[in-house]
């Protein structure tokens, strides 16, 4: 593994790609990495989870038969690489660059890199986006930083009778997205919201906070009702106010700023559809950070037992807008 002293996080160990390519020479070698890191306790069927299981002759339509309830079933089966045909060896080398690029990598670069159709690239990022997908299970137990920030088109980039439909300043148009850091576990929730009104931001806090914990937020009045409940100190942007002694929102505000990198920089163009899984993606590589390369791959592997993505549900109508915004 590469353990060359480079500036940021030089205590992780990581791993170059000529290290990648010699770990994964082949399929054979990337199913059992697989293999190894789902089944670390031995193999079990998905179905039953029966550990009566055995190989079965080559030309079956899976390599393992479960003699409990006599399915055949392979390392894909119950995560979201489930009636994949694209090769391991490639969902391998895709989970390490998504784990890599800090502000991720796109379907189009990714069509190139692996030699797959673009809307085949495409999909398996949201597969992987799916491993992030569910709710951390821990409370914040604080302080606890929390703010929010709106992804969107630049109304000067809108035609004309678009910016004339628009009413209000700035936010109106754009998607919210409400977010809270831990500033105990460095830890970090996010999520697309349909408003920043009072009861939203509460519920939002209280769902993912210890009640009596310490909660930092700007001069926003929907926060004003958090004092029932937390220690609830706010500095006042309005006015300039950023630093009030330990009262900032500054480790939620560069979560967002890499977000916000990688839409302008790597996706160029974001749907409201599609949104909340770009946000998953980023929280969830936030809280992994601090693992080796390594690590994180076999964490984002773990979690996508029990995923089950299929086309059909991601491109089915989720009540957002599908058009994708600058």
């Amino acid at each position: 593994m590469c353990m060359i002293k480079a500036p940021g996080k030089a205590y992780r160990e990581g791993i170059t790609l000529m290290e990648l390519f010699d770990m994964f020479p082949d399929e054979a070698t990337a199913t059992k990495w697989f293999e190894d890191v789902l089944w670390h306790e031995g193999r079990k069927c998905r179905k039953c989870n029966s550990e009566k299981t055995a190989p079965v002759k080559s030309g079956k339509p899976m390599p393992y038969w479960c003699t409990n309830c006599r399915s055949y079933f392979s390392v894909r089966t119950g995560t979201a690489l489930a009636r994949s045909n694209v090769p391991l060896r490639k969902w391998a080398i895709t989970v390490y660059l998504c784990l890599t690029s800090l502000k991720s990598i796109s379907s189009m670069k990714l069509h190139r890199d692996l030699g797959v159709s673009q809307p085949t690239a495409w999909y398996m990022m949201h597969r992987i986006r799916e491993a992030w997908a569910g709710e951390l299970e821990d409370e914040f137990t604080g302080p606890v930083e929390v703010d929010e920030t709106y992804v969107g088109g630049k109304r000067r980039n809108m035609p004309k009778h678009k910016r004339e439909e628009l009413k209000g300043r700035g936010a109106v148009g754009k998607t919210a997205v409400v977010g809270a850091k831990d500033r105990q576990s460095n830890k970090v929730h996010a999520k697309v919201v349909e408003n920043t009104d009072s009861d939203t931001l509460f519920s939002f806090i209280e769902e993912h906070t210890e009640d009596g914990a310490t909660v930092y937020t700007d001069d926003h009045p929907a926060y004003n009702q958090l004092s029932k409940i937390y220690h609830h100190e706010t500095v006042k942007h309005s006015v300039g106010e950023y630093v009030r002694m330990k009262a900032h929102t500054n480790g939620v505000e560069s979560f967002w700023s890499m977000l916000k990198r990688a839409h302008k920089g790597t996706f160029h163009k974001i749907s409201p559809k599609h949104l909340n899984r770009y946000v998953q993606e980023f929280a969830g590589k936030h809280n992994v950070r601090e693992l080796d390369t390594l690590g994180q791959m076999e964490d984002t592997v773990l979690r996508l037992v029990g995923r089950n993505l299929l086309r059909v549900d991601l491109i089915a109508d989720n009540g957002l807008n599908s058009m994708a915004r600058s």
